[in-house]
């Protein structure tokens, strides 16, 4: 069915909306499993499954201005990506509207941080992640998705990043961090903590007025994501990353999901992202009306 290719209750037009969708069918960098490049209208599709009601906040989303851009076209690189994808965001943000962007590898991430505009109110990015993605460069491309985490970092710094839900590293980022200075909350350390006492402490640490969410689906652990391209056990659960979601909420002004590989998936992980991001316009909209 054509509605299919939008997300689900985007109803608004984009000079009217407040939360503004953006595709990215790019998987270039991804490193074991391909597939994410078909993530955005996999999540589309499963964003209509959903009742637009909110139980616990009351509040409905059909009510909501939510705009869908569409997709960016097919880049043929890691740099016409960014570029792309910086030219697209940067209005947004500038009209003062939310993005959500859907991936997409995680290469896709960077410059929708990079487009929010410098002289905005200072931006925090919760990176919720399995992996750490510090490299310099991975496989020569400086724009890797192994390389995300650290093009962030160049953009806001060390101390106005944290990653969240790591639990697989390599010798060379560790060491390179320790010189850096980029803050993590590791799996395990969720894990002993719970996650409202590990959330609280990542958003402690963060003392900018706005908040970025990266969510790399694979942050949480493949028995409930399982289609993805880097696939990690030991991971949190949806329901931490929905405590994420509400506890940061107040700050948040932008959001992006990645690495939803459908052909590896049996529907499950592209409805929990669409259902993440459904969760993500609800609790911003309570906060802002104050429930």
């Amino acid at each position: 069915m054509a509605h299919l290719s939008t997300f689900a209750d985007a109803n608004a037009s984009l000079e009217e909306a407040e939360f503004v969708v953006l595709g990215v069918p790019f998987d270039r960098t991804t490193s074991f499993r391909p597939g994410a490049r078909f993530g955005p209208d996999a999540i589309r599709q499963h964003s209509w499954n959903f009742e637009s009601y909110d139980l616990e906040t009351g509040i409905d989303l059909s009510e909501a201005k939510l705009h869908d851009l569409g997709n960016t076209e097919e880049f043929g690189s890691a740099e016409a990506m960014v570029r792309g994808v910086r030219e697209e965001l940067a209005p947004v943000y500038r009209a003062g509207k939310f993005p959500i962007l859907l991936g997409g590898d995680h290469a896709c991430a960077p410059p929708s941080v990079e487009a929010y505009p410098d002289d905005a109110p200072s931006l925090g990015v919760l990176y919720l992640d399995a992996h750490l993605d510090f490299r310099a460069s991975y496989l020569g491309d400086p724009r890797s998705h192994a390389c995300s985490s650290r093009r962030i970092v160049e953009k806001v710094g060390a101390r106005n990043v944290v990653v969240l839900g790591v639990r697989s590293v390599s010798r060379e980022e560790v060491d390179d961090n320790r010189t850096v200075g980029m803050p993590f909350v590791s799996a395990h350390e969720i894990a002993r903590e719970g996650i409202q006492a590990s959330v609280q402490r990542a958003l402690n640490m963060l003392k900018t007025e706005r908040l970025y969410i990266s969510l790399d689906i694979d942050a949480i652990d493949p028995a409930y994501a399982a289609g993805t391209g880097t696939p990690e056990p030991f991971g949190l659960t949806p329901r931490d990353v929905k405590h994420v979601f509400d506890q940061a909420a107040p700050r948040l002004v932008g959001l992006d999901i990645m690495e939803v590989s459908p052909p590896y998936d049996l529907g499950n992980t592209s409805a929990l992202a669409a259902r993440l991001a459904r969760e993500a316009i609800v609790r911003v909209l309570a906060s802002r009306r104050g429930r």
